[in-house]
């Protein structure tokens, strides 16, 4: 009598679930304010092109099950020509949301760098939090966890999440296995995308800050 084959060897691994992290398009303060979560910002004419651009390139993927997008507008307008490339409907997820900069929300980021607590926010961000905000450690629990639940709900699929740079680097920090304190090393560029592919044994983060070329060959090896 043949000897019974193992659970391991009989019983094949789920497909990972692949999640773009696409950061909204440039709007008119990108690079000079810190617009955080106030209303009312919308995508510049250069963030419409970048998110044409973007919707583009993932239209090019054999599939996407799902798009997501924070509340805010410009998150929303970036999402919108990726969704209806798919004939999808943007479905809106607070766990995408920017980091709550409290007090520092609209404030000009040449103005910010002067302050003392600058200087944290670059080197010790673990241990800081807006004042009558957020910390950057809720932060990174929040979009983790934000992710999880997707990659729960889409097992196996390919998602799109259009969120804004620091959640995504946060994400990136923790599929990598890197101490928050080093994500402020991360570039998340407008409309770039960060694919990162959730397997049973862990996180593979397939590219990060991609803004040119096709997507079609991503997967996990």
């Amino acid at each position: 009598m043949a000897a019974p084959r193992s659970r391991a060897a009989t019983t094949k691994a789920p497909p990972p679930t692949l999640v773009l992290l696409v950061r909204h398009g440039q709007t008119p303060t990108t690079g000079a304010r810190l617009p955080g979560r106030a209303p009312g910002l919308h995508l510049s004419d250069t963030g419409r092109a970048q998110a044409e651009a973007v919707a583009a390139r993932i239209a090019g993927l054999e599939r996407v099950d799902a798009v997501y997008a924070s509340p805010l507008e410009r998150t929303r307008e970036t999402a919108a020509p990726i969704a209806a490339a798919r004939r999808l409907k943007v479905r809106v997820h607070r766990g995408l949301l920017e980091c709550d900069f409290g007090a520092w929300t609209g404030g000009e980021l040449k103005v910010l760098a002067k302050l003392p607590e600058w200087r944290t926010v670059q080197r010790y961000p673990s241990g800081f939090r807006f004042p009558n905000g957020e910390s950057f450690a809720e932060m990174q629990a929040r979009i983790c966890g934000a992710l999880a639940g997707l990659v729960e709900r889409h097992r196996g699929g390919v998602v799109v999440c259009v969120s804004h740079a620091d959640p995504i680097k946060a994400a990136v920090a923790q599929a990598l296995g890197t101490h928050l304190d080093l994500f402020q090393r991360i570039v998340v560029s407008p409309c770039s995308v960060t694919a990162i592919a959730y397997a049973e044994g862990g996180p593979m983060v397939l590219t990060m800050n991609s803004i040119t070329g096709a997507l079609s060959e991503l997967k996990a090896s």
